[in-house]
């Protein structure tokens, strides 16, 4: 683990005093990308998600700067998180409550700050205690890295989902249970 390392816990209001922050890791983190990792959509996005209630970012700092993030919430009843999902899918796959998915929706670390354990522990700390019963993620197919870490972090792929947001990529959906929860 790096030396120095501090996780910390955001609500939305709190994360709204270092969005620039935020925005501006992500831009460096997706540079080259394609247009879909734009700064106006991607701050719609963290508009949008901030809104949800439950949601909840961890960001990783050492020295005081900002090295990595990430963020989810739980998925409620009439979720659009679902829409664009290829068949087939188990019944009630797609059945939200309010209280059974925990939606992760970014993990970032800064380029430089890779390969240290930050992105584990990030990971760890947000989804180690929660409360639903599963998990679930959007995974580009060809990011390889992160594919495996999340492979190794107890993540299986489920299905394909065709997000219905302008230039959106297609995405893996992966899944997993959570603590005192079965697959």
């Amino acid at each position: 683990m790096t030396e120095g390392l501090q996780l910390r816990h955001h609500s939305a209001d709190e994360a709204q005093e270092m969005l620039d922050q935020l925005v501006d890791l992500y831009l460096e983190v997706y540079a080259g990308c394609g247009e879909f990792y734009s700064e106006e959509r991607y701050r719609r996005q963290l508009d949008l998600h901030m809104q949800r209630a439950g949601w909840e970012l961890v960001a990783a700092s050492v020295g005081g700067g900002l090295v990595g993030y990430i963020y989810g919430f739980p998925l409620p009843p009439q979720t659009r998180w679902w829409e664009g999902i290829h068949e087939p899918v188990p019944p009630g796959f797609i059945d939200e409550d309010g209280t059974r998915t925990f939606a992760l929706s970014e993990l970032l670390v800064h380029a430089s700050w890779r390969r240290q354990g930050i992105a584990r522990a990030l990971h760890d700390d947000l989804i180690g205690n929660r409360a639903e019963q599963r998990a679930t993620l959007l995974a580009r197919p060809g990011n390889i890295a992160a594919q495996a870490a999340y492979h190794s972090w107890g993540w299986h792929k489920i299905t394909t989902l065709q997000p219905n947001w302008e230039e959106a990529p297609s995405f893996d959906v992966l899944g997993r249970a959570l603590q005192g929860h079965m697959d």
